[in-house]
């Protein structure tokens, strides 16, 4: 952990500088439970035997999974051999998005070479042989069974890579789960972590999730006032909305619908925050991992959706 010491002395490092997500019918069956839609979370409780790297390797599957997704959308390849680890799991579909604007190229780009950052900074702060290697992880059947149990019109065929629209579908189903999973493993961090700075560099990579996040909700939102004004239909919120209603059924609530605004008064909900103090929900791992996997309320799932085959380290099982 010596990289995080010397984090903690240099403070001045910048977001830049963290350098260096089954068939489908089955799959789809998978994505059912129970949850209550905005509850805020319960309080997090240590496992104990769960050590600071476990946490960390955690984090590092979670960031695969982004890494690869946002890699191909932006450049058709994913991570190379080198950040991938030894004996790597392979990753199934995915492709560079098509048609895509100087504008939206530029966000795709800056979304995958931060993600890419994080893996390596994860990597690097574990040391090998510590760092767990890239689990098998799919985007083929994975996608098309989520907006399938979602009840999205034509989930069978949907592909987040086939156009820009499509792809802010994708993003969101990673980020704020990206943003509430890192919340919710601050508590698990121990003392001898915090001091060695681990606290602090995850709070780093949850501000710059949330301006990932941030972004995706604001784009979604936007095209679809744009639509709105020109009379035009845009389905696309509405996706959202029921991905959003699905992850509340899975992962224990902590979702804020978007909404177009109406009023001043009713503003769109552009933040995913509870209502009354404005905090960024936050999942335990377990809540995180039946999103990952497709599952809810199913104790003793190792695999799933996303990562066929599980995901790589210590915390990989559901427990509730």
């Amino acid at each position: 952990m010596e990289i995080l010491k010397e984090f903690m002395n240099k403070k001045a490092l910048s977001r830049r500088h963290f350098i260096a997500g089954a068939g489908t019918a089955t799959a789809a069956a998978a994505f059912i439970g129970c949850g209550d839609n905005g509850t805020p979370a319960a309080p997090i409780v240590v496992t104990p035997g769960i050590t600071d790297a476990d946490i960390l390797n955690f984090a590092l599957n979670l960031e695969y999974l982004e890494a690869e997704f946002y890699l191909r959308a932006a450049t058709g390849s994913g991570l190379s051999a080198a950040d991938a680890g030894t004996g790597a799991g392979t990753v199934t579909g995915g492709a560079k998005v098509p048609n895509l604007t100087a504008a939206q190229q530029a966000i795709l780009n800056e979304i995958a070479y931060d993600e890419q950052a994080h893996v390596r900074f994860l990597r690097t702060a574990l040391g090998s042989p510590a760092a767990v290697s890239r689990p098998n992880i799919d985007f083929t059947s994975s996608f098309p069974a989520l907006a399938t149990a979602a009840g999205v019109t034509g989930g069978a065929s949907f592909n987040p890579f086939a156009d820009f629209d499509s792809f802010l579908i994708g993003a969101f189903v990673f980020e704020d789960v990206g943003v509430t999973a890192y919340h919710g493993a601050a508590s698990l961090i121990s003392t001898a972590g915090i001091t060695a700075g681990i606290l602090s560099a995850a709070a780093g990579i949850l501000a710059v999730e949330a301006y990932h996040a941030a972004y995706v909700r604001t784009a979604i939102t936007g095209r679809a006032i744009a639509a709105a004004a020109a009379s035009t239909a845009y389905p696309y919120l509405g996706i959202a909305n029921q991905i959003s209603a699905l992850r509340a059924s899975v992962g224990g609530g902590m979702e804020t619908p978007l909404k177009l605004p109406t009023t001043v008064a009713t503003p769109s909900a552009i933040v995913a925050a509870d209502t009354t103090n404005a905090i960024a929900f936050a999942r335990t791992t377990d809540q995180v991992l039946h999103i990952v996997y497709g599952t809810g309320g199913t104790t003793g799932v190792a695999k799933g959706a996303f990562f066929p085959n599980g995901l790589n380290g210590t915390i990989k099982v559901t427990a509730a």
